[in-house]
């Protein structure tokens, strides 16, 4: 069970990367329609949606490059937490009916990373390393 233990925090930077990576093709959905625009959004998007979209895209890479994650990550949770209370909560109370689950997953992992940080393989590692 050690050998797992030693490779928990590798993990956790490719549990980061990879949510990113995900987080961030919603913003370029919004936006730049790729690899496809998102289904059933509004064009033009509104404001807020337009907001959100430049947060998935700048907050994704920030946290999937792990540079500045712990704050990138409280804000991009903190984004989730407001769509998910703002656009699925009001349809059900259950996540499954709601579709939501996507929403709380981000929120709940990026809300993770504030407090675990971003693991060995980031640039927040390697300007600590360097420091």
């Amino acid at each position: 069970m050690s050998y797992l233990a030693d490779w928990s925090p590798r993990i956790l930077s490719v549990l980061r990367i990879v949510t990113a990576l995900l987080f961030l093709q919603h913003g370029l959905m919004k936006i730049f329609q790729f690899p496809a625009a998102q289904p059933g959004a509004l064009d033009p998007l509104p404001l807020m949606l337009f907001a959100a979209a430049w947060i998935e895209i700048i907050g994704g890479t920030l946290i999937a490059i792990g540079l500045f994650t712990r704050s990138a990550a409280f804000v991009c949770a903190g984004q989730m937490a407001f769509a998910y209370f703002i656009a699925h909560f009001p349809r059900s109370f259950w996540p499954a009916v709601n579709q939501g689950e996507t929403a709380i997953t981000f929120c709940l992992v990026f809300f993770y990373l504030v407090f675990a940080g971003p693991g060995p393989w980031s640039l927040d590692a390697l300007r600590k390393r360097r420091a």
